[in-house]
């Protein structure tokens, strides 16, 4: 799939936030429970994850769905 604006700038914000709160993407992706190699895809703007993947992942961000778009 290729990329979109959308996909990229929601993946930038996932980086920006996981960077300022320490966290590593490894242990990110162990706590929104997808795989290391799916969160890499997702920081890079390469999936177009669901609304539900989403605020799973704010869930293990601790922010909410808000703070991403």
């Amino acid at each position: 799939m290729t990329a979109d604006k959308h996909m990229i700038a929601l993946g930038r914000r996932v980086r920006e936030v996981r960077k300022g709160k320490g966290i590593s993407q490894e242990r990110l992706a162990e706590i929104a429970g997808v795989d290391r190699s799916y969160m890499g895809n997702i920081e890079r703007g390469e999936k177009n994850i669901t609304l539900k993947k989403s605020s799973e992942v704010c869930d293990a961000l601790g922010i909410d769905i808000k703070y991403l778009i």
